[in-house]
């Protein structure tokens, strides 16, 4: 075998263990978090299924605000009584089959949660970093939207 070759391959595998590892990391959520679907068109499909209203997370795990809204915001005691009134997606956007919805919905930084109601209208977003208790009351309000599009 030629160096080149093994220097291919080589990369190859770096690359595959990498994507493997930020999957993995990407579907690991802290006890108490709300349930996460992490496939857009199966998130969709729920929220019309149930009539909930949608929050699609678009994330990555090298995004120090996306790990703290992640572990300290989601499975608040806060956002826990919110849990069951939506569809909770969680979306990487590290993997490229989250590149389509990712730019249908302009996401140019992370966090980025875009709330749609159950027939994926949007409703709101929110960008950055937040508190429990700050993301409580997003989703109050975003319920109260939800509930005028009925």
């Amino acid at each position: 075998m030629t160096p080149r070759f093994l220097t291919f391959v080589s990369a190859a595998m770096i690359s595959a263990a990498f994507t493997f590892t930020i999957t993995a990391q990407a579907k690991d959520f802290p006890e108490g978090s709300p349930k996460f679907v992490t496939d857009y068109p199966a998130a969709m499909a729920a929220a019309k299924k149930s009539g909930k209203p949608m929050l699609v997370v678009f994330s990555a795990t090298w995004c120090p605000p996306c790990q703290a809204n992640k572990k300290n915001v989601y499975p608040s005691d806060a956002v826990k009584s919110y849990h069951d009134k939506f569809i909770w997606a969680y979306l990487d956007t590290d993997i490229p089959a989250n590149a389509e919805v990712a730019s249908k919905f302009k996401v140019a930084g992370i966090p980025h949660i875009q709330f749609l109601s159950k027939d994926g209208e949007t409703l709101d977003q929110a960008i950055g970093g937040t508190s429990p208790e700050a993301f409580a009351k997003t989703l109050k309000n975003v319920l109260k939207k939800a509930a005028k599009k009925k």
